[in-house]
């Protein structure tokens, strides 16, 4: 099967959690493709069967400017029959604690996909603690998948 992982990063936190699990995903034998968002399009979502999306909250909780174009993309995407999970780094300073990750899981539903964890939302700079869950995030994601 094959997944797709697209994520956005400014300050490198969201990215090194995107390259653990793509790391752990790609350990497990899955196929996967892995893009920033400011190179992915909605519509490379639908060759695929898997997809991780990763995303920074930006503000008083939106999405990162740079995930606008890809969601508002995703609207013309049937994604029925896919299965998903959202991850990404927050910072609790803001009223509302990684709200990209919620922004992102409800869209994905809304376009059909099966939601199979719950989103995954770090502190800020992921410590080693936040790395071994972010590789069993990729684990999980890959049992969901097969399942």
């Amino acid at each position: 099967m094959s997944t797709i992982l697209i994520y956005a990063s400014m300050t490198g936190n969201t990215e090194e959690m995107a390259e653990t699990i793509a790391a752990t995903v790609r350990a497990a034998g899955e196929e996967l493709q892995m893009k920033e968002v400011m190179d992915a399009y909605g519509a490379d979502l639908a060759g695929h069967e898997g997809i991780l999306l990763g995303a920074y909250t930006w503000g008083d909780g939106e999405l990162p400017d740079e995930f606008l174009d890809f969601y508002e993309e995703m609207d013309n995407i049937d994604l029925t029959g896919k299965k998903a999970a959202v991850f990404g780094s927050c910072d609790s300073c803001y009223p509302e604690y990684g709200a990209a990750v919620d922004i992102l899981i409800k869209k994905l539903k809304e376009r059909g996909c099966e939601v199979v964890l719950e989103g995954l939302k770090v502190e800020l700079s992921p410590r080693s603690d936040d790395i071994k869950l972010c590789s069993e995030f990729g684990a999980q994601f890959v049992e969901k998948l097969r399942s």
